[in-house]
């Protein structure tokens, strides 16, 4: 920020690194999506009340897992952008 963008630039770009990572992770829930479609026939017996391939319970748990890492990156952007250049650089 001490060298000219503004603070929807410097979320931004922490935001984007953040999720960027988070991208590189969900092509291993993808992954994991397809293993648990084929052991869930097999574990079937150990579940109650649901089926070994359950598609509300696998994209839910997915879609909880993308929440939480966007939060876990949201936060830390937006305490990025609001700190003072002139505070950091006395510090530094």
């Amino acid at each position: 920020m001490a060298l000219g963008p503004n603070q929807g630039s410097v979320s931004l770009l922490v935001l984007r690194q953040g999720m960027m990572v988070v991208a590189v992770v969900a092509s291993g829930v993808v992954v994991g999506m397809a293993l648990s479609l084929l052991l869930g026939r097999a574990l079937s017996r150990f579940l109650y009340g649901v089926s070994g391939s359950d598609p509300l319970s696998l994209v839910g748990a997915s879609l909880a897992l993308v929440g939480v890492a966007f939060v876990a990156c949201y936060l830390p952007a937006r305490s990025a952008s609001r700190v003072d250049p002139l505070v950091v650089l006395r510090e530094g």
